[in-house]
């Protein structure tokens, strides 16, 4: 696998916010990581990534234990981490923002500039744009894009459809397939059920930090009490 988590919990203070919660996703594959607010999606991203450092349990990303590094080790084996808030620098250009994700890495590797824009059309347009002056959902490419300039293994995407037009969550689910296609694997937390469908074949369902239900994405969508249970808004 290119990542198992397995019994993991994980607290703010002492509060416990994850309980021993066991996934997996091996490479190339795509997986949803199913609930409602505040059900723990966004806890696992940020314990896997090492954002949270007060969890026990196992991590292992491309079969080495990375539970106790910090998140520039984390993302220097091959990690990438599309954080729900976007962070983008508002006052620097698309491009800028973009060479900041490859100083990271030391090197162009598979993601040069112009295979970004090939796969984000929308960007190549406006290099020279600060990315204060982008949508929403340009901006949310754009932290994507970043993400890829260090040549990860694995991305980790949190909501990436939330606040999108429908004309975007569309191209952002042609996005995720092409990098499906490329060999990445990538590991999303969602609640909107179609997005997830559509991207993902295997999901989780998360409630209160435990995972309540696992399998095919479609059959988990399909089943009306889950959704009623752990789904529904």
């Amino acid at each position: 696998m290119m990542l198992r988590v397995s019994g993991l919990n994980g607290f703010y203070g002492r509060a416990r916010a994850l309980s021993d919660v066991d996934l997996a996703v091996a490479p190339g594959e795509t997986v949803a990581l199913l609930g409602r607010n505040g059900a723990g999606k966004s806890t696992v991203m940020k314990c896997v990534i090492g954002l949270i450092r007060d969890k026990t349990g196992t991590i292992e990303f491309d079969g080495r234990a990375i539970q106790s590094l910090p998140p520039y080790r984390i993302s220097r084996l091959g990690l990438g981490y599309v954080p729900e808030e976007r962070r983008i620098f508002a006052e620097l250009t698309v491009r800028e923002n973009l060479e900041l994700g490859r100083r990271s890495a030391g090197s162009a590797g598979r993601w040069p500039l112009e295979r970004i824009f090939d796969v984000f059309p929308n960007l190549s347009g406006m290099r020279d744009r600060p990315g204060g002056a982008m949508s929403g959902g340009e901006q949310q490419m754009l932290t994507v894009a970043r993400a890829l300039m260090g040549n990860p293994k694995m991305l980790l995407l949190d909501e990436p459809s939330e606040g999108l037009a429908p004309l975007i969550v569309q191209q952002m689910a042609h996005m995720i397939r092409e990098l499906q296609a490329d060999g990445l694997a990538i590991l999303l937390s969602e609640q909107n059920m179609h997005f997830a469908a559509a991207v993902a074949g295997r999901a989780y369902v998360i409630e209160r930090g435990v995972i309540r239900h696992e399998g095919p994405t479609r059959d988990i969508i399909a089943d009306p009490k889950v959704r009623a249970a752990y789904l529904a808004v």
